[in-house]
């Protein structure tokens, strides 16, 4: 069952209802047992003697990146929120006695493999002490956090800590003295006038223009390092966990936390579910990211997740995969697979959770009670093939998802691929993967993780026959000799010096369009064909609700034969809050139909994968047919996303999408007349440069050029002959273009800046665009410079080979592109081949 998104954060809020003191981020009231503050003229020294526990003091530190050393990979380990969610103790905190049979537990059956961090969530501490620093409660550690810590450590592993952000306002009344710093007090810590600080309200946002909030912080930060803190979690942070409209925004305060924590080499994660608007900041100070919400059903004494729980993470996952690297990951939450009479999913749902958690180089960190893990559990934690997977910290993407059967993949370091098929549909399936899609050209050998066995050498493709539902299948897919590898510009290995920029309006995107031909016969029917002619401009695509490009995610149903007015009289509806639809489209424009009633509520729509507005579903009186409930016209010409998550209501609804794409053919439209006497040629404007042209089909059949159509510039002439074997009616000629690979480009308009790539192989080739805003580059091998190319042309056009090199030992190589003249650099594919 999943619980509606205000009962959720409600029940969070409930979890981290102690988290209001000092910088709300220790899970505490000040009251609980704070110490009486000294006068605020003590020196430092006598400071020093009344604090307990209490680093070195130091002065503020230089501004600091976060401890990317420590977050070479992905972190695999525990924490305790889900626990905490599921079987609540007697005050609703995981105890020092529980703390420490996990830590025993992991010691015993997962260390082994790799786990270390016990991460201890919200409320562990019971106050403050006399500098405005988290106390640790008394009731859950009787014998001191610290004998946890101890614990944990002398079992080889980690401990981690929870915070949120802010400053509440039984720490600003208080006035505490910063610890190291009488000169400071907590009462002048706030922003003023006063802005909340986290979601749930506990707190004021932090003044991080005054020196003595980063002293603040460091003088906590500093604690947590004296006791062997390894890790903090922190928790609501803005833009994100429910507010993304900058109402609340805690950067000023990431950015001073990872600071501090830097200098002490703590791993920095944040929660929950931030905005992926701000990717590049979050990548900058923090070593993880949650990028969704709650894994959790919130089901206590039932469940600690479910199905729906775990397939709304696919399309974040798709969002998000180019984020993620060594300093930085993706945080899917935690991993809910190694007890099945709790965890809330079926074995097929158990082992898909553990390998979108392994191809996305997720933190690997676990949430069941490890003194209860069932054999299957272990099994799945404990695959070292698996776990070799996600610590190679190759984030997987997918091929499209467009589809329920889903096909991600990753390019390895020694040029194999790792590949995953889903079948998130709720049939079993047959599954293919093309080697064509990864990038791979010729044979390869394919290996079963999961089942630890080579299944033989594939030319073109391997199919998965009878996936089932929900279920997955996870391979290594190693090129054979002379095999060719295709890299695309966001991948891992490829590497960006100078100002360089994902797209920003400079790609092209692969695109289709219709020449809609009116099929007659005059002879027949007694009368003239008709023709119909179009201008180019903007045109609108509508998509019914079951059209097989909107992928819908959790537990949809189709209604038929209404009866309200719903185009084509049906439309897809849910009752459960998270469940997702989403359609990626290439256009400027797109608008979300629906019905309005009274029984729908909230939808949030993110564009692309940023949140841009809740919008409701919700009339009080009658019904609404067909109501348009967000649209967006301005985008850039190129591919998009948009998705729409059920907030609230009983219902969620979709009618139909409608997308605004920009017109390629002058006229899209025209009539052709059968009878011999008036039969003639159609011809139609391409908008693109003719080398551009993929190709014409009808009904999935492609047309011959020179026999069924012409090219002369741009005009594209379908001739008589191929149209009289057509029958009376609309035929849809798809006229097929060409874009940049996988519709994306990176591009710099800095002179000097480079983009790097190092490979193992024979020969070489850059792929890339032109265009009338493109001058020169130098391409470099192995620190040489071997040409100096010219990527002018009068026309963008997109993936033209314009540097290759051969006959090269097989030996490791670098090409290194630097952009010398024009206006715009664009960097696409490079395809190297192997031995």
């Amino acid at each position: 069952m999943t619980r509606s998104l205000r009962t959720r954060t409600a029940m969070r809020g409930v979890l981290a209802a102690v988290v209001i003191a000092a910088l709300g981020s220790f899970g505490l009231s000040s009251s609980s047992s704070a110490m009486p503050a000294p006068p605020r003229a003590q020196t430092a020294t006598a400071t020093a003697a009344a604090g307990s526990a209490a680093a070195s003091v130091t002065a503020t530190p230089d501004p600091l990146a976060p401890a990317g050393e420590v977050a070479q990979k992905p972190y695999m380990g525990w924490s305790s929120y889900s626990m905490q969610v599921y079987e609540p103790t007697p005050g609703g905190w995981i105890t020092a006695a529980q703390l420490k049979a996990q830590s025993d537990a992991m010691h015993r059956t997962l260390q082994p493999f790799g786990y270390e961090y016990i991460n201890i969530d919200a409320g562990w501490n019971g106050g403050l002490d006399a500098y405005g620093r988290p106390v640790p409660s008394k009731t859950l550690y009787p014998k001191g956090l610290q004998d946890v810590i101890d614990h944990i450590h002398a079992n080889g592993q980690k401990v981690g800590l929870y915070g949120i952000p802010g400053i509440s306002d039984e720490t600003l009344k208080a006035d505490y003295p910063v610890f190291g710093h009488p000169e400071c007090s907590t009462g002048d810590l706030a922003v003023k006038p006063h802005q909340p600080g986290d979601y749930w309200g506990f707190g004021h946002r932090m003044d991080m223009t005054n020196p003595c909030s980063q002293k603040y912080i460091d003088s906590i930060a500093d604690l947590y390092a004296s006791w062997g803190v390894d890790f903090l979690k922190y928790d609501s942070v803005t833009p994100g966990s429910g507010k993304n409209d900058l109402s609340m925004d805690a950067r000023d305060e990431v950015k001073g936390w990872s600071q501090a924590l830097a200098r002490h080499k703590i791993w920095f994660e944040l929660s929950w579910a931030l905005d992926i608007k701000y990717a590049d900041y979050w990548k900058q100070w923090a070593n993880g990211w949650r990028v969704d919400w709650d894994v959790e059903c919130y089901c206590p004494g039932e469940a600690l997740t479910n199905w729906p729980s775990i397939s709304r993470l696919f399309p974040r996952a798709a969002d998000w995969w180019r984020h993620a690297g060594p300093g930085g990951w993706n945080d899917l939450d935690s991993l809910l697979v190694g007890n099945g009479k709790m965890d809330g999913l079926t074995k097929d749902e158990r082992r898909t959770a553990a390998t979108l958690w392994a191809v996305s180089a997720a933190p690997f960190y676990l949430g069941n009670d490890l003194t209860k893990l069932d054999p299957y559990g272990l099994e799945l934690l404990t695959n070292r093939e698996v776990i070799a997977v996600n610590q190679a910290g190759r984030p997987a993407q997918p091929v499209s998802t467009k589809t329920n059967k889903q096909v991600w993949y990753s390019l390895n370091a020694d040029s194999s691929y790792t590949v995953a098929l889903f079948n998130l549909g709720a049939t079993e399936a047959d599954i293919t993967v093309n080697w064509s899609d990864l990038g791979l050209t010729g044979p390869a050998d394919v290996r079963d993780l999961w089942a630890k066995k080579n299944l033989g050498e594939f030319g073109s493709a391997y199919t998965a026959a009878t996936v089932p539902p929900h279920g997955t299948r996870l391979f290594t897919v190693k090129p054979e000799r002379k095999s060719t590898v295709r890299v695309n510009d966001d991948d891992l290995r490829v590497s960006y010096t100078g100002d360089w920029q994902r797209n920003g309006n400079r790609e092209v995107a692969a695109v289709s369009e219709p020449l809609k031909v009116t099929v007659t016969d005059s002879a027949a029917a007694g009368r003239k064909a008709a023709e119909k002619a179009a201008d180019a401009g903007v045109r609108t695509v509508d998509l019914n609700n079951d059209d097989s490009q909107i992928v819908y995610t959790g537990s949809w149903s189709r209604s038929t034969g209404r009866g309200y007015g719903d185009h084509q009289d049906d439309v897809q509806f849910t009752e459960k809050n998270d469940d997702a639809f989403s359609l990626t489209f290439v256009g400027t424009g797109v608008d979300y139909v629906t019905e309005k009633h009274e029984s729908q509520g909230d939808v949030d729509i993110y564009i692309d994968g940023e949140f841009k507005q809740t919008v409701s579903t919700h009339q009080a009186e009658g019904r609404g047919a067909q109501q348009v409930v967000y649209s967006i016209s301005d985008l850039p010409n190129g591919t998009h996303t948009i998705r729409g998550v059920k907030k609230s209501g009983g219902y969620m609804l979709l009618d139909k999408l409608t997308v605004r794409q920009v017109s390629l053919l002058n006229p899209d439209s025209a009539g052709f007349d059968k009878n011999p006497a008036a039969q003639a040629d159609v011809s139609t404007e391409i908008a693109r440069d003719p080398g551009e042209l993929a190709g014409i089909t009808n009904a999935g059949k492609a047309l011959v050029e020179g026999t069924d159509y012409t090219v002369d510039g741009k005009i594209v002439t379908i001739k008589k002959q191929y149209l009289a074997t057509r029958p009376v009616g609309t035929v849809a000629l798809d006229i097929s273009f060409r874009g940049d690979y996988h519709d994306d480009v990176h591009a710099t308009t800095v002179n000097g800046a480079a983009v790097e790539f190092t490979f193992k192989g024979t020969a070489v080739e850059w792929l890339t665009a032109l265009g009338p805003d493109q001058g020169e580059a130098d391409v470099y091998l192995d620190g040489k410079l071997v040409r100096r190319v010219n990527l002018h042309n009068d026309t963008r056009v997109t993936a033209r080979p314009v540097f290759a090199q051969s006959g090269m030992k097989d030996n490791p190589h670098t090409l290194r592109i630097v952009k010398v003249s024009g206006e715009v650099l664009r960097h696409d594919t490079v395809r190297y081949t192997l031995r």
